[in-house]
């Protein structure tokens, strides 16, 4: 099943992606269910949002394919390499991505992102897909010069706009069969399989939620896969996943 989050004759509403429709749903389904409202409403006729506002965290996991880290002359981490980003951070398909004067180097990273569905605290590996609601695409935006600078990663991580997500959450998933494509103005820059995460979904919410809870809502970021690199105000960047779709965005200066 695929749930979007729309906005619509000024309202924003779930529905259930069925071919060209959404059939709209009560409320948000994470914690009114799916119950429908009998109304049907053409995509072409939506604003498509970020398929979830995390109600805390963004959780993200770095280097976490052998390829980026050697990239960027890191070590592989033994155990998942966690930061957080704010939920402020949080855009959608076709919002614009705000590249901020404090930083000449902003680069892309498309990750495939896990959205938790109820309270984990503890969760075992092997309970691990029991907290999960479903998945979908992001762009881990980051100031690359800040990041080296800083020295860790809140900042350089965690401007407004740099958490883009979408373009809908799928329930029903095969992160086993999944390939990853970032694109810049239509050029590829990023493939892989996501079998080449060195820690699974299951390791990562188990070693995250070891440390803190896990809210309904709060997403998960799986790490970025080799092909990193800068963009630019005017560029496109596109990051696909099949089975989930396409994420895409623009970018401007502030």
């Amino acid at each position: 099943m695929r749930i979007a989050r729309f906005s619509h004759q000024d309202a924003i509403r779930y529905g259930i992606v069925d071919d060209t429709d959404l059939v709209v749903l009560e409320g948000d389904p994470m914690f009114a269910g799916f119950d429908t409202t009998g109304e049907r409403v053409p995509l072409g006729d939506v604003a498509l949002l970020a398929p979830v506002i995390p109600r805390s965290k963004v959780v993200c996991v770095g280097r976490n394919y052998r390829a980026h880290a050697e990239e960027l002359g890191n070590e592989v981490p033994a155990e998942p390499m966690l930061f957080l980003k704010p939920n402020t951070a949080v855009i959608g398909p076709g919002d614009v991505i705000v590249r901020p004067p404090q930083s000449k180097f902003t680069s892309f990273e498309g990750e495939l992102a896990v959205v938790i569905g109820s309270i984990a605290k503890n969760v075992s590996v092997e309970r691990a897909p029991e907290v999960v609601f479903g998945y979908t695409i992001a762009n881990d935006v980051t100031a690359r010069d800040l990041q080296m600078t800083d020295g860790q990663w809140a900042r350089a991580k965690g401007f407004d706009t740099f958490c883009p997500l979408g373009p809908a959450i799928e329930t029903d998933f095969d992160v086993a069969t999944a390939t990853l494509e970032t694109r810049l103005n239509g050029e590829v820059a990023q493939r892989a399989p996501l079998t080449d995460m060195i820690h699974s979904v299951a390791d990562i919410i188990a070693y995250a939620s070891a440390a803190f809870t896990l809210l309904p809502g709060d997403v998960i970021l799986t790490g970025t896969p080799s092909g990193v690199g800068p963009f630019e105000a005017g560029d496109t960047i596109e990051v696909e996943i099949s089975g989930l779709g396409t994420l895409r965005n623009t970018a401007r200066d502030a």
